[in-house]
């Protein structure tokens, strides 16, 4: 069905059309992704299960893929799967020039390089890039794409010069072992989780906006949420869509060995919301840099608000003239950005 209205307001709201079958003009055809199943993960207990069935896995990709390299940011999860590959493997770090957003990245990254031997690699982000590779990526995905997916698609076309034949990330350690510390620091209600996940309003910037609450609806406990599978059936498909749609686009193919795993013991929210987000996968670090401090949850840095700082917003019919663009971050700026150039070339 082609609804624009619905299509925009879905991607402003959530960062991806969250019903199929919904497109934004007629031959856009785009897909929703299905995570694993549940019984199809491998469980575990302790910091030592992850470590072994990680091992596991990597041995089984050593033998269908010579050449695996890595996207290595300075967080845990990456930092992790590094001690698995084999010395040599190339490794990719993101970096932006003129700006510091990514330094402290930079900085871990090459560490855990030293320490295993690997060959790093920087993949610098520009506004030019993002003009460049933004066509491309939302030409396979027939909508508008997250922030990340042309840094993906500049780090795969990277990797593909040098060899690589698999890349592995750790994307989804943070869904699956209690990293969204902030979205589990309490039990929320309706209202409020929808504000609080809602990444920007549609009626704070599109002329006909569509509201998503049946969506969140389908998750209303009364006058709460539940949360946890809000974010296990949502979160997980706009987030595992964006490297499926990035790596997919430049033909790279692309492993995440914590997407085959389970926690066997339901997540101790307790400690998550006192201090330990991650409290299995810290262990795990721990086990693999016993001389270096756990680090804090950064996620994957992006230079949009540099790069959109001075920005003055969409002129499109579809997004509204008084939008207040000083009080948008450079992620949502980027929405906007991405969505109007999205209508120019397709709608």
């Amino acid at each position: 069905m082609t609804d624009k209205d619905f299509c925009l307001s879905s991607y402003i709201a959530l960062r991806y059309i969250w019903k199929g079958g919904m497109e934004f003009a007629d031959g856009l055809h785009h897909e929703l992704i299905k995570p694993l199943p549940a019984e199809e993960r491998i469980p575990v207990h302790t910091a030592a299960d992850i470590d072994r069935e990680i091992q596991r896995q990597f041995d089984s990709l050593y033998e269908l893929f010579p050449r695996i390299g890595i996207l290595l940011s300075g967080g845990m999860d990456s930092a992790i799967l590094a001690s698995y590959l084999h010395e040599g493997s190339h490794a990719y770090t993101f970096t932006a020039s003129g700006t510091a957003v990514f330094d402290a990245d930079q900085e871990r990254a090459a560490q855990y390089c030293r320490r295993f031997g690997l060959k790093h690699h920087l993949v610098d982000i520009s506004f030019d890039d993002y003009k460049a590779i933004t066509p491309i990526v939302m030409k396979t995905k027939c909508a508008p794409v997250h922030s990340i997916e042309p840094q993906i698609y500049k780090a795969a076309q990277m990797a593909i010069a040098d060899g690589v034949d698999l890349i592995i990330v750790g994307e989804s350690s943070d869904l699956i072992f209690g990293g969204m510390d902030q979205l589990l620091a309490k039990d929320w209600r309706f209202d409020e989780f929808v504000r609080r996940y809602t990444f920007l309003e549609p009626e704070l910037v599109l002329t006909n906006p569509v509201s998503m609450l049946p969506l969140f609806e389908q998750y209303r406990r009364g006058e709460y949420i539940d949360f946890m599978r809000f974010m296990d059936e949502v979160f997980s498909v706009e987030s595992s869509s964006s490297y499926l749609n990035a790596f997919g686009t430049a033909r790279l193919p692309y492993y995440d060995p914590y997407a085959r795993l389970i926690m066997a013991e339901p997540l101790d929210l307790n400690r998550v919301r006192h201090g330990e987000p991650k409290y299995l996968i810290r262990q795990l670090y721990a086990m693999k840099y016993p001389n270096l401090p756990v680090p804090d949850k950064i996620p994957m840095p992006r230079p949009v608000d540099m790069i959109f700082r001075h920005w003055t917003g969409p002129t499109r019919p579809e997004f509204r003239p008084d939008i207040p663009m000083q009080q948008l971050t450079g992620n949502q700026k980027w929405q906007l950005w991405c969505a109007e150039r999205f209508l120019q070339t397709y709608c």
